[in-house]
């Protein structure tokens, strides 16, 4: 008899929702390319520039400052440059400081040079120390050239929330600039680029329910830009060059329409689903470890650790039982390693956490079967102490 499958890993990809596969289809069907001044042509353009509206309003942006990539991981290397322009004036960024949770794609630093990259240090309880950020925002030489920092809004295996808005208050007393990446948190909490005082967001697509493949950044305005990563055509205003992934787009502009509709109440399920879940974890594993549970998370998302389980063997573990979740961040093709979240806020790597998060289509039936799995899992785990 074939198990059941139950996806609880929404934290790595959402499953294609039916609007952004809607909206896809019929962009397929649309001939023209967008740079095209012909009726075909028209017709492309005005399907992008409304999914450019849409997901502006996801974060509370202006449409003419969404600048399409091919996924956040580009938006990243785009956006962390050290050459700016403010308008026709070149602008110098002289050093990165990235928290130490932030996902690879911002961590690797994008085109600093590995000896302009600074880490933040976070707190035990997985938020970004603004103490030590302000020490080193206060010992960063400006002859270099600005400081830029980047900390995401929610990050990706705790889900907890980072205090962005007053990390970009420091920052912008230095005259430095903001980058969040929001990856985590689009769809999942209100998002105004204004009120988190942020000069760029990044966003995905297939996080929210869109298409793989296709992101993008957000920038607070329009003088203040990067310098272009990719280069040829001018598409994008010239900030990204070449022609539009058009159905990917549309798809996107739709996931991210549809992520607004009944946006509160959608998460008030989401949180009910998870705090059963976590309940029926304590109930099942007295010593199990849920962490950021006394910090403010998002509705979806559980990081937790059983003593005594390896974070591979647990993963393969409830594939088998059919429970489709992850090991930290998905990041790298069949990776199962340890957890650089864990190690910034001080605990053991070794703990081997898992992480289940859950999604708009997630049903009690759904929980039921990850907590059957969870206790069949954590009944035959092997006593502390004794040898592997």
């Amino acid at each position: 008899m074939a198990i059941t499958r139950t996806y609880m890993d929404w934290n790595a990809t959402a499953p294609l929702s039916t609007a952004a596969r809607e909206a896809f289809l019929r962009a397929l069907d649309l001939p023209g390319n967008p740079s095209s001044v012909h009726g075909e042509g028209r017709a492309a353009k005005t399907v992008l520039e409304n999914a450019r509206r849409q997901v502006a309003a996801l974060v509370g942006g202006e449409a003419s400052h969404v600048v399409f990539t091919s996924g956040a991981t580009e938006a990243a290397n785009l956006v962390l440059s050290p050459v700016f322009r403010m308008g026709r004036t070149p602008l110098s960024i002289g050093r990165l400081y990235v928290s130490a949770i932030e996902h690879p794609a911002l961590r690797e630093g994008g085109r600093f040079p590995k000896d302009r990259v600074t880490e933040i240090p976070v707190t035990g309880a997985g938020l970004v120390d603004l103490d030590a950020l302000q020490t080193l925002l206060a010992e960063h030489d400006d002859a270099d050239g600005l400081p830029m920092v980047a900390v995401m809004l929610v990050n990706n295996e705790t889900g907890i929330v980072q205090p962005v808005a007053e990390a970009a208050g420091l920052v912008h007393a230095k005259g430095g600039l903001m980058i969040v990446d929001a990856v985590q948190a689009a769809s999942r909490l209100p998002i105004d680029i204004a009120t988190l005082d942020a000069d760029f967001l990044i966003v995905s697509s297939h996080k929210i329910g869109g298409p793989k493949g296709v992101g993008a950044l957000v920038s607070r305005g329009e003088v203040l830009m990067p310098k272009p990563l990719i280069q040829g055509g001018g598409q994008e205003k010239g900030h990204r060059s070449g022609t539009e992934n058009l159905a990917a787009v549309v798809g996107f502009g739709a996931a991210a329409a549809a992520a607004l509709e009944d946006f509160s109440g959608r998460n008030a399920k989401i949180a009910g689903l998870r705090d059963r879940l976590e309940d029926g974890m304590r109930a099942a594993a007295g010593d199990v470890l849920i962490h950021g549970v006394d910090e403010t998370r998002v509705a979806n998302t559980t990081f937790f650790t059983l003593p005594g389980l390896k974070a591979e063997t647990g993963q393969i573990a409830f594939d088998l039982e059919g429970i489709a979740l992850s090991a930290g961040a998905a990041c790298s093709s069949g990776k199962v390693g340890e957890s650089h979240v864990l190690t910034a806020m001080g605990k053991d790597p070794k703990l081997g956490a898992l992480r289940i998060s859950l999604g708009p289509t997630t049903t009690d039936d759904d929980i039921d079967q990850a907590l059957a799995a969870f206790r069949k899992i954590a009944g035959r785990r092997r006593p502390a102490g004794e040898a592997a």
